[in-house]
């Protein structure tokens, strides 16, 4: 499982167009349906105090329940621009990323937007929460990047032991059509002023996994004109619907429903990207 380094610097420049907005509303929407969370309009900076945790009383316990509930927790938060969206519409919600060249610009960004929001940097397929959270979500085929089914069981197992009792898992993840038919052994480039990169992609059938090569090259001098290059390898795996169905049961997870991510009805073999529902169903 790879993680992001010199193309952190220039992620968000190529992902300028993607609909975080969109994304986020979606999400919320299914929160609202499905989850437990609800959005708390937290402020930009936290408001607790040395005093208000030494002398806790019942309330400030009931309070601490209520705050685990709504709370969400991102997995493969990359530079936080979903993250952020999900806060501006009123959730407390926290980071988690194993990149801290990405973890770096998430903090910035957010201290940039006056936004208070916490990020660690931790692996997913290791997920450690220091409370349970009512909503864990994932987005942008993060979950594409765990390869083995091994790896993926714990990581859900890990999702519901710190899912709050009745809580959601909503993540997204990339088909097996998608690599296979739509990008597989293809190259994309794209060219900025300040960065470009190619990206070569191969796609294995026999495993399923498709790796892409990335090549960036970004300025580091404007006034001579000047770029660095640098290459990336990285690799996702392309995952069957009734695979990931399987993979939620024996995590131990309910399997509430699936969605196609593009048409937001339900999915069928030529489904690109699906989002999934979860629910904790006990430790």
């Amino acid at each position: 499982m790879e993680a992001y380094t010199d193309f952190a610097k220039v992620y968000d420049t190529f992902m300028d167009e993607t609909p975080y907005d969109v994304w986020g509303d979606f999400v919320s929407s299914l929160i609202d349906k499905y989850g437990v969370s609800k959005p708390v309009k937290v402020s930009a900076k936290s408001s607790v105090t040395e005093d208000s945790i030494e002398y806790a009383t019942v309330e400030d316990s009931e309070d601490a329940l209520n705050e685990e509930k709504n709370l969400v927790v991102e997995l493969g938060c990359g530079t936080g621009s979903f993250t952020q969206v999900m806060r501006n519409l009123g959730y407390d919600i926290m980071g988690i990323d194993m990149s801290p060249e990405m973890l770096n610009l998430a903090r910035q960004k957010s201290a940039d937007a006056g936004l208070d929001i916490m990020y660690l940097e931790q692996d997913m397929r290791e997920l450690d929460l220091y409370c349970t959270a009512g909503t864990i979500v994932s987005v942008c085929d993060s979950v594409n990047y765990v390869l083995e089914d091994e790896e993926i069981i714990e990581t859900f197992r890990l999702v519901n032991n710190f899912l709050y009792p009745g809580g959601v898992f909503i993540f997204d993840f990339n088909t097996l059509f998608k690599y296979r038919d739509v990008i597989g052994d293809t190259t994309i480039a794209e060219n900025r002023d300040d960065c470009s990169f190619i990206w070569d992609n191969y796609y294995d059938d026999d495993s399923h996994i498709n790796e892409y090569d990335l090549t960036i090259f970004a300025k580091v001098d404007s006034e001579k004109e000047l770029f660095a290059r640098s290459v990336e390898t990285h690799y996702q795996r392309g995952y069957t619907l009734d695979e990931m169905k399987g993979f939620v049961e024996a995590a131990g997870l309910i399997f509430v429903t699936a969605i196609d991510a593009d048409t937001h009805e339900d999915p069928t073999d030529d489904s690109e990207r699906i989002y999934i529902v979860a629910r904790e169903q006990g430790k």
